[in-house]
C-alpha cells in the first residue's frame, strides 16, 4: 500500500526580530518544562496512532519526498503557515485545526489552486465554510482512545453526584453569576455534590481522578467545533448534562461586527445515550430530575456512541477514505 504522506508542525513566528523564535523555544522549556501537547496536535498524533492500529504506512513531516514527488497527494493538518511558507507542488488535503473563518483567507483556493479539500472537525463549521469555498469543505472528527479513556477508570462506589466541566471562554464573569452560580445553588438546594474543574488548568491525571468519584458531568461551554475533552469523557461511560444553547458563534474576534453565523452547539456529536442537554439555568432546573432519573435507571450508554462513532480506527478509516479519494 503506498503511504500517506502527512505534515504537521506547531506555528512559531519571530515576534521581535528575525530567527528569535528558536531562543523562545529553548526560554519556554527551561521555564516551563516540556510543553504538552494541544488540541491541533493532538489531532496530527491521534490520527497517526489510528493509522498504526490500522497497519496504514504513512511519511511524516518528509519533506525531501513530497518536493522529489510533486504529484503525489499530501495531507496537511493544523494552521496554514506550512502552506504558505513551503509552497507546496504537491495537491494538498488540508485539515483539520485550521484558521477559524473563512474570512481569514476567502481567495484560499485562489492562492492555492493544488489545495483539493477542506477538512474541518465537524457539521456546523462545514456549513459556515462552505458558502466561501463551495463544493471543498468535509467535516471530519479525530478519533478518541478509547484504551486511555475508558469505563475501568470509574470508582465501583461514586462519592461525588457530578463534575462541573467549565469551558467557558468569553464573558467569564458576566456567565458565572448568570449560569454557573445558579446551576450551583440548583445542586446544594438539592443535596447534590459537586466538584468542579477548568479548562486550561488541568492535566489528563487529574480529570480521569475526578471522573473516577462523579456520578456524572456538567459541561459548560459556548461552543465546539468538535469536543475532544466532552468526548473522552463520555468514553469513560460518564453521561453528561451539557449547556448547548445554540445561537450565534460567539467567537469577539469575529461576532458580532464581522461574522454572524447560526447555529452552534457545544455538543456536535451526540445522541440520547449520551446524556441530555439544556439551554438556560431555568432549563437546567427543569431537566435536572429527568437527567437524575435516567441515571439511575442506568439509562445512558455514552461510551456505546464512541466505540461506534469516534475511535481512533474509525475516524482514520475515514480520513484514508477521504485521502484516496483525491489521489
Amino acid at each position: 500500500m503506498t503511504p500517506l504522506n502527512l505534515f504537521y508542525e506547531e506555528p512559531d513566528p519571530d515576534r521581535w526580530i528575525k530567527f528569535d523564535r528558536y531562543p523562545r523555544k529553548i526560554i519556554r522549556q527551561l521555564l516551563r518544562g516540556k510543553p504538552l501537547p494541544g488540541g491541533v496536535m493532538m489531532v496530527a498524533l491521534e490520527l497517526m496512532r489510528g493509522l498504526d492500529k490500522l497497519n496504514i504506512p504513512y511519511r511524516f513531516n518528509d519533506y525531501k519526498y513530497a518536493k522529489q514527488n510533486p504529484n503525489e497527494l499530501i495531507g496537511v493538518i493544523g494552521k496554514p503557515q506550512l502552506i504558505y511558507q513551503k509552497r507546496f507542488k504537491n495537491p494538498i488535503l488540508f485539515g483539520t485545526g485550521i484558521f477559524s473563518h473563512p474570512s481569514d483567507c476567502p481567495d484560499l483556493f485562489e492562492k492555492y489552486p493544488n489545495l483539493k479539500r477542506l477538512l474541518v472537525p465537524g457539521d456546523w463549521m462545514e456549513e459556515m465554510f462552505e458558502p466561501f469555498y463551495p463544493n471543498k469543505v468535509e467535516a471530519w472528527p479525530v478519533g478518541i482512545d478509547t484504551e486511555k479513556w475508558n469505563e475501568k477508570i470509574k470508582n465501583q462506589d461514586f462519592t461525588v453526584d457530578f463534575l462541573i466541566y467549565d469551558k467557558i471562554r468569553w464573558q467569564h464573569n458576566e456567565l458565572e453569576q448568570s449560569l454557573i452560580n445558579p446551576i450551583i445553588e440548583t445542586l446544594v438546594s438539592s443535596k447534590l455534590s459537586y466538584e468542579t474543574i477548568k479548562y486550561g488548568n488541568y492535566t489528563h491525571d487529574t480529570l480521569k481522578e475526578k471522573l473516577a468519584r462523579c456520578k456524572a458531568v456538567i459541561f459548560l461551554c459556548e461552543h465546539e467545533s468538535q469536543g475532544l475533552a466532552y468526548q473522552q469523557i463520555l468514553a469513560t461511560n460518564t453521561p453528561i448534562f451539557a449547556w448547548d444553547r445554540g445561537g450565534y458563534w460567539q467567537d469577539p474576534s469575529y461576532y458580532p461586527n464581522r461574522v454572524q453565523y447560526k447555529p452552534v452547539t457545544s455538543v456536535p456529536y451526540w445522541d440520547e445515550t449520551c446524556g441530555t442537554k439544556f439551554r438556560t439555568e431555568a432549563d437546567f432546573s427543569t431537566k435536572l430530575t429527568h437527567f437524575l432519573d435516567r441515571l439511575h435507571r442506568n439509562d445512558f450508554n455514552p461510551r456505546n456512541y464512541i466505540l461506534k462513532n469516534l475511535t481512533l480506527e474509525i475516524c482514520a478509516k475515514n480520513y484514508l477514505d477521504i485521502y484516496r479519494s483525491l489521489q
